[in-house]
């Protein structure tokens, strides 16, 4: 063999030194810590968005594939980093910098995303990308580095690797499932991110202080560590500084209730980035919003209206105004998220027991029809909305199958749905209806209309409806939108939506 080969092939040969590795338990914390908190960032990154961009299946793509580019392009710049700075020396600076990246997530995110009109695919992947690309980028090259310090020989290096990969995953799995089932329910969501980023720095500095680098010179150790807390500072002080559209943030929703600027007895349940709901706490027979008005329409033209279920709650303008015009109707709503009743409790007058009781049921309202018993209730009112779409699994065959088992004979079922302009979803959720129901009317709204993103309303019924008459009571009120007079035309080529397939977020973009 040649005089400057190397045998790595012997039981003892080993990596170039990277001096003493850690003690086993620190390199698991390192590794589980960070990964962990990657995922609590990635949770969490929904939430913040969610008030410029909603919450729709294309939010969490754009989030989730952000995330990824970051743990690949950090896995890749930790290990080469690795190679040519001391671990000892790198790993205080990647947690206190990856920490304070995380918190500079809020404020630019606040800043970019109120400084936008878009929306969209486009807008998501900004905000992701320079929201939290960073602070995944950063805290995804610890690993690599704490790998390259635990690597003592290459005999063993299969081992250390796979095991410190495993806790890695497993606290991205610990941080994906405690974000998500106990974390959004305990605070705000920029508490919670700047709860990371400084638990990540506090453990940056405590390595720096008790772990780090002896070959460090302190004046060098010094200049890294108050730049990183300049960042962070500065990061805290627009967290403070820039306002959070959220009034209230709950496990579902970014909560906003804004008065009317003509009216102090109007008041408008923002959610996300849209307005839900408004409510005349003075007189709940005030319906601001024309399909608000066609939804009572249906209510009226039922054969009967003693018993209704909503799917949906919201500001429970509805109810409150069946309990002011038609006394006696017995009222459930179902609404997934209790927070948002307490806000509506709270803050938009509810009172759910005075002068009528109107009983609140919490949870899926799917999984809450179940329990209503069959031909059971007059009227359906479908208003359920996850952000800027109905939820999916409110919107298939399978479930419209479920209402007409609870609706007597001559119910009613009638839905808010929002679309774009290609109106691809409002056909395909009247193609489905019309596969369980023998009549079906369609009133789209004037922005559906003129090729924008706006409402429609659809009613369906077992027995007859009359479409005139519909359409009349909207001419009578004065309202825009349109009657859908060829329904057969309207839903030719239409897709229907089952369980198994049922893509309303990308029908909802389609030609928009």
């Amino acid at each position: 063999m040649p005089a400057n080969a190397t045998n790595f092939d012997g039981p003892s040969a080993a990596p170039p030194s990277t001096g003493p590795g850690l003690r086993a338990w620190l390199a698991v914390a390192l590794v589980f810590g960070t990964s962990a908190a990657v995922l609590v960032l990635e949770i969490l990154a929904s939430r913040l968005l969610a008030p410029y961009v909603g919450v729709s299946l294309e939010t969490y793509t754009g989030i989730i594939g952000t995330i990824l580019a970051g743990i690949a392009v950090g896995a890749w710049a930790g290990g080469v980093l690795a190679d040519r700075v001391s671990p000892r020396r790198l790993l205080p600076v990647l947690l206190m910098l990856g920490g304070a990246l995380a918190i500079t997530a809020i404020p630019v995110v606040r800043v970019i995303g109120s400084g936008s009109p878009g929306d969209g695919g486009p807008m998501i992947l900004i905000l992701s990308a320079f929201g939290f690309l960073p602070s995944a980028t950063v805290l995804s090259a610890v690993p690599p580095a704490v790998i390259k310090l635990q690597l003592r020989n290459l005999d063993e290096t299969g081992s250390i690797v796979g095991q410190l990969s495993a806790w890695s995953t497993a606290g991205a799995i610990f941080g994906t499932f405690f974000t998500g089932f106990v974390l959004v329910s305990t605070a705000a969501v920029s508490t919670l991110i700047v709860g990371t980023g400084l638990m990540l720095m506090c453990g940056g500095l405590a390595m720096a202080v008790f772990a780090g680098s002896a070959t460090t010179s302190p004046v060098a150790r010094t200049t890294e560590l108050m730049s990183i807390a300049g960042l962070a500072t500065v990061s805290l002080l627009g967290v403070l500084t820039i306002d959070s559209p959220c009034e209230t943030q709950t496990s579902y929703y970014c909560v906003a209730v804004v008065e009317d600027e003509d009216n102090a007895s109007q008041q408008v349940l923002v959610l996300d980035d849209l307005r839900h709901s408004s409510v005349d706490t003075d007189d709940p027979t005030v319906l601001s919003f024309w399909y608000v008005r066609r939804l009572v329409d249906a209510i009226a033209l039922a054969p009967a209206a003693n018993d209704i279920a909503y799917l949906g709650g919201g500001a429970l303008t509805i109810p409150r105004y069946v309990r002011a015009v038609a006394p006696g109707a017995t009222q459930t709503v179902f609404e997934i998220d209790g927070e948002l009743i307490e806000v509506v409790e709270r803050q938009m007058g509810l009172d759910r027991d005075f002068p009528e009781p109107i009983d609140i049921v919490i949870g899926d309202a799917r999984l809450s029809l179940r329990d209503v018993a069959e031909h059971s209730v007059d009227v359906v009112i479908g208003d359920a909305f996850g952000s800027r779409s109905v939820p999916f699994h409110l919107a298939t065959e399978e479930f419209m199958i479920e209402i007409d088992r609870v609706l007597r004979p001559g119910g009613v079922y009638a839905a808010n749905i929002i679309d774009g302009g290609g109106q691809q979803f409002l056909a395909a959720e009247a193609a489905t209806l019309a596969r369980v129901f023998d009549h079906v009317v369609v009133m789209r709204g004037d922005e559906i209309s003129a090729g924008r993103r706006g409402n429609s309303v659809i009613v369906a019924s077992d027995s007859y409806l009359d479409p005139e008459a519909f359409d009349q009571l909207r001419i009578d009120a004065a309202d825009p939108g349109e009657l859908v007079v060829d329904f057969v035309a309207f839903i030719d080529g239409a897709p229907i939506l089952t369980d198994d397939f049922a893509p309303v977020d990308q029908l909802i973009n389609a030609g928009s």
